[in-house]
This record gives C-alpha cells, sequence and structure tokens, in this order.
C-alpha cells in the first residue's frame, strides 16, 4: 500500500490536502492581500469543514464501540447465568430429595437462597408455568400427561424451572402437559 500524506482518509470518504507554495511580495503576477486572505479563509473554511467531518467520523466510532463493548459483555453475561442455572437446579434436587432435617439440609437450604438472591440480584426471574396453558415462548414440552378434570395443554408438572433475564428468555422451563387420552 502506499502512503500519501495528502490523503486524509475517514469512513466519509477521501479529501485531497491541497499545499500551495506562498506568493513572494512584490513579484509580478502576485495576488493583492485581499485575494491572499480570502484565498487563505477559503482554505480555512475548507480545512475545518474536513475537521468537522473527522471529528463527525470519530464521534461514530466511539458510539459503534460502545455499542459493540455493550453487546459483548451482554452476551457473557447471558452466557454465565445459563452456566450457573444447572448449579441451581442440583441445589434444588439435593433438597429435594433430603427430606430429612439436620444440618446439612439446613446448610442447603442457606446456599440455595444464597444463590437464588444473586440471581435476583442480576435481574433473573423464575418463570412460573404450573397451571398456565403451554407457551412455546417460554416452555419446552418434554412429555403428556392424561388430562383427569384439567384443560388440554395445560402444564400439569416442571420437571426443569425456565428464567428469564430481564424481559428476554434465558432458558426454557421443561414442562409436562395435560392430554385428552386417544380411546
Amino acid at each position: 500500500m502506499f502512503d500519501d500524506s495528502s490523503v486524509l482518509k475517514t469512513e466519509a470518504g477521501e479529501a485531497t490536502i491541497e499545499e500551495t507554495a506562498a506568493p513572494v511580495p512584490g513579484a509580478e503576477g502576485t495576488p493583492s492581500l485581499e485575494e491572499q486572505l480570502a484565498a487563505a479563509n477559503a482554505r480555512a473554511d475548507e480545512n475545518y469543514g474536513k475537521f468537522l467531518l473527522a471529528v463527525a467520523d470519530f464521534d461514530n466510532y466511539r458510539k459503534r464501540m460502545q455499542r459493540d463493548v455493550d453487546s459483548m459483555v451482554s452476551l457473557r453475561r447471558r452466557m454465565l447465568l445459563e452456566r450457573l442455572l444447572p448449579v441451581l437446579d442440583n441445589l434444588q434436587r439435593a433438597l429435594g430429595s433430603n427430606t430429612e432435617g439436620g444440618a446439612l439440609r439446613a446448610g442447603l437450604e442457606q446456599t440455595l437462597r444464597g444463590f437464588e438472591s444473586v440471581l435476583a440480584g442480576e435481574g433473573v426471574k423464575a418463570i412460573e408455568v404450573r397451571g398456565e396453558p403451554f407457551d412455546p415462548r417460554t416452555s419446552e414440552a418434554v412429555g403428556t400427561a392424561p388430562s383427569d378434570g384439567i384443560a388440554e395443554d395445560t402444564v400439569v408438572d416442571v420437571i426443569e424451572k425456565g428464567y428469564k433475564l430481564g424481559d428476554e428468555l434465558l432458558r426454557p422451563a421443561k414442562v409436562i402437559v395435560a392430554k385428552r387420552l386417544i380411546e
């Protein structure tokens, strides 16, 4: 690539920088002072326009970089929270299987409450779907059950809780849905 210092490159395009030799006062064909002043003002106006373009380009670049950084941080945060959800599930399963009292259960309950409060502080909320009509936008049906006295397509059991991060789905709930038996 060539490097031409007389060309200013910006996102908006390229501008050529023209350099002219200063006129020698008193020489024949020398423009008058007013003409020289007008030419200098014209060059100054042109350079100021180029400066404003460069400032605008830099401002656009700064905004784009900030958006990219914010997007990357948000994505990495989401990925971390998705990786922590199975740990929360395991804590809940451990509490469900340990029905006896004792220090172990109390410790698990405290750990679970602490973990849930950290997730809540990050904006993670559990999705309550049990007893609600099945919604494929928030739930994933992993099985069906007979609909004894329950409206068809109603969530009857939650296998794995679903979570939202703000208004965005972090993980869909895995559910059992009521279906009418075909006889």
